[in-house]
């Protein structure tokens, strides 16, 4: 492996921890912010650091994409969810479940099977305007299939933000060669405009996983981390001229990758994480009454004692 090949793994690898903590922090506040309007949003401190961390992951993966090709950088993203899953458990003050071991195992075994097959070489070849225009078209309209009203909005937004984080990624690189090739000029009209393109796909991937995280963390992420590669992955093999290697064996275990990332996905959608643990403070109503009515007869049993004592566990509620 090349030196520029070591610092792009080097560089994804710290912007997956990244996206792994962003992604916590956005399941955390999208479960305490159900059904909150994007003002809300803006004034949350938390959604600003879930902001800041996006944006120091995405700054790295700017920087790994220039050293490394769409085809390595893109499928390391999968270890955003290595990181996320027991990340969020710990948060969540859990254990991460056998299955979620399993689902995420499966996951990153299938987009580590797609990453050995991938090949390219280092990033070189870049979209012209009519073709990152075409690209951000076609997108933009699956966004807007996916997002419409219906059934397992989570998934469906999730995908539609994977898919916009990959393309954003492919524009990305394409702004990235073009900016530091210094045979033409450093802001060119197809530079500032991709730019443009990659800012709003960026965005709209943030406020899309947003609302997906509202149903939980696993399910939305493994969605995300599988749509993002794969997308990436279609724009390299049709627009620049990346291939995969070991001819039709290559293929096959692509596919064979692509079906073991599926099945870590559906084993993920069948989890439902526990909740957080309820602080004293934030005990039920119910509870509250029953704890002043066992400190009205402790007071009772000091003025009377005569009467007989019942005995209850501490910090337990007796049962209605």
């Amino acid at each position: 492996m090349s030196t520029a090949a070591v610092v792009a793994v080097a560089l994804s690898l710290v912007s997956a921890v990244a996206y792994a903590a962003a992604a916590v922090a956005q399941e955390r506040l999208a479960s305490k912010t159900a059904g909150a309007g994007l003002p809300r949003l803006l004034g949350s401190g938390a959604w600003w650091a879930a902001v800041g961390l996006n944006a120091g992951a995405a700054l790295l993966h700017v920087v790994a994409l220039k050293y490394g090709p769409l085809t390595l950088v893109q499928p390391l993203g999968a270890l955003t969810l290595v990181a996320a899953v027991p990340m969020g458990a710990r948060v969540a003050g859990r254990r991460v479940g056998a299955t979620e071991w399993r689902g995420t195992a499966l996951t990153l075994l299938g987009l580590g099977a797609l990453l050995v097959t991938a090949s390219g070489p280092a990033p070189h070849q870049v979209l012209g305007l009519t073709e990152a225009l075409v690209v951000a078209g076609t997108t933009a309209a699956l966004i807007g299939v996916l997002s419409r009203p219906g059934t397992r909005p989570g998934l469906r937004h999730a995908t539609a933000s994977g898919l916009a984080s990959g393309v954003a990624s492919a524009l990305t690189q394409t702004v990235t060669v073009a900016a530091t090739n210094r045979s033409g000029p450093l802001l060119s009209a197809e530079v500032v405009v991709v730019a443009v393109l990659v800012a709003a796909f960026a965005v709209g991937g943030l406020l899309l996983s947003q609302t997906a995280y509202r149903g939980g963390l696993g399910a939305p992420l493994a969605v995300v981390t599988l749509s993002n590669p794969m997308a990436a992955a279609v724009i390299g093999l049709a627009l620049l001229g990346q291939g995969l290697r070991g001819g039709a064996v290559g293929v096959l275990l692509a596919l064979a990758g692509a079906a073991l990332a599926s099945w870590g996905v559906v084993l993920l959608t069948r989890v439902t994480p526990a909740g957080p643990a309820v602080e004293p403070d934030e005990q039920h109503p119910v509870a509250a009454v029953l704890a002043l009515e066992e400190a009205r007869r402790a007071a009772e049993q000091a003025l009377l004692p005569g009467l007989p004592q019942q005995k209850s566990e501490p910090g337990h509620l007796t049962a209605l």
